[in-house]
């Protein structure tokens, strides 16, 4: 039997994790757990290492993201997930694996329970078979059907048919931030759904909103309130979750804003500002706290 390597699985299960938790720090956590899972099985008797690992990093995923639920709840404000580079996803070699760990859907999960989620991306992303599914999250194959079609339902909820292209999603951020900077509030009337909804996430340790706002009138209103409030400088165009975010200076903060898209207009707004959860999306050598600093990126 050859010889299995840990690390050749390591970027997909990371991607895993990271989709079932929301949290790349927490993922990190749950692989080198799995590691030293690995290390201590006899590897001789695993007829498919590859459904092993997945399967053990599925199930401390599970637990974790259980009592996580607990926390987050108690978390001020809304919780949003922790965003990362794309160069940082692990691979995103389909479209269902570009597509799961989208921003967007990553926040639609926060609606599933813990079992959903785990039978979401396990069939979505990485197409396992129900009855591999069932036995993982301990239920029959039935119930694993079930619970991905009301997965499914749940995540599409209010979401576009047709994704929107890298470029076209660039062009209409750029757009939004030229006018948010402008002050022009028909320009970004005319970018917003009527439906938008914001989301804000300073987790307790920057102002932020602590509820969604919803509806085009009152986000309009907000984001005039922080564009007339603080001197942006120097916001950059960066790729996280397989899309581009604007990373802007926001007083004596720094924000990662990101969107989602409906009838090729913006229907969730996301602002993390939170400085715990963007360390990943800083440019080396600099902390959450710090200005972006300058890029070929820049806008």
């Amino acid at each position: 039997m050859r010889i299995v390597d840990f690390e050749d699985y390591r970027p997909m299960l990371l991607g895993l994790a990271y989709r079932l938790l929301g949290s790349m720090w927490d993922a990190e956590d749950i692989v080198q757990e799995a590691w030293l899972r690995w290390q201590g099985t006899d590897q001789s008797q695993v007829r498919e290492p590859r459904a092993f690992l997945v399967t053990v990093v599925s199930r401390l995923a599970l637990d974790q993201l259980r009592s996580a639920r607990v926390k987050r709840e108690a978390y001020t404000g809304p919780w949003l997930p922790e965003p990362v580079l794309t160069s940082q996803a692990g691979p995103l070699d389909t479209a269902e694996l570009r597509d799961t760990v989208s921003y967007a859907t990553l926040h639609m999960m926060e609606k599933l329970s813990p079992p959903e989620r785990a039978v979401f991306v396990l069939r979505e992303a990485f197409e396992l078979p129900y009855d591999e599914i069932a036995e993982i999250v301990g239920s029959s194959v039935a119930n694993a059907r079930q619970m991905h079609h009301r997965a499914s339902v749940r995540v599409s909820e209010g979401r576009d048919r047709f994704t929107p292209s890298t470029e076209d999603h660039a062009r209409l951020l750029r757009s939004f931030m030229e006018a948010a900077e402008r002050g022009d509030l028909e320009s970004l009337t005319e970018l917003f759904h009527e439906d938008v909804v914001a989301w804000n996430d300073g987790g307790g340790r920057v102002r932020a909103a602590l509820r969604p706002i919803l509806g085009r009138r009152k986000v309009l209103a907000f984001f005039s309130g922080v564009v007339a409030r603080y001197e942006t400088h120097e916001v950059r165009l960066i790729e996280v979750n397989g899309h581009p975010a604007l990373l802007a200076r926001l007083g004596e903060n720094s924000q990662l804003i990101t969107f989602a898209v409906k009838d090729g207009r913006i229907s969730h707004l996301y602002g993390l500002a939170n400085p715990d959860k963007l360390a990943r999306v800083m440019p080396e050598g600099h902390v959450p706290g710090d200005p972006p600093g300058p890029g070929q990126d820049d806008l």
